[in-house]
């Protein structure tokens, strides 16, 4: 059963009822993180913002070990998200590995080494937001 922990108790409560639609893109969101795990990602948090931005219904957040690996988990996200006829529409970083991004529109993957997010604290600047337990 998937549960949300707000941040006011931290304590998990049910999830809404999803649309069909909306059930389709949490899917791809548990698929992208299922991904990262594969490839080892560490700390992988999601964040649902659908209460607090237009621009995107879910954060997948990440960490790898190195820029290598960063590399490796956006690749594996990629390819199987695209195997179900998902492509993003912009990737950013990729690169350079310290941060990348991957844009799919309805959900951003964030994919950091362990430095850059510390750094840029997406946590702290989204702390408003519902985080979502895939367990």
């Amino acid at each position: 059963m998937t549960e949300v922990a707000t941040q006011e108790n931290q304590q998990p409560v049910s999830a809404p009822v999803l649309s069909e639609q909306d059930q389709e893109i949490f899917a791809q969101v548990k698929l992208a993180v299922h991904c990262a795990d594969e490839k080892k990602a560490e700390n992988i948090l999601v964040l649902r913002l659908i209460a607090l931005t237009e621009f995107t219904d879910y954060f997948v957040i990440c960490t790898g070990t190195s820029k290598r690996q960063t590399q490796a988990i956006a690749d594996e996200i990629t390819e199987q998200l695209k195997k179900h006829k998902v492509r993003p529409l912009h990737t950013e970083g990729y690169n350079n590995g310290e941060w990348i991004l991957i844009d799919y529109g309805t959900f951003v993957v964030h994919i950091f080494t362990g430095e850059a997010r510390q750094f840029y604290d997406l946590e702290r600047l989204w702390r408003d937001a519902e985080r979502v337990s895939l367990t």
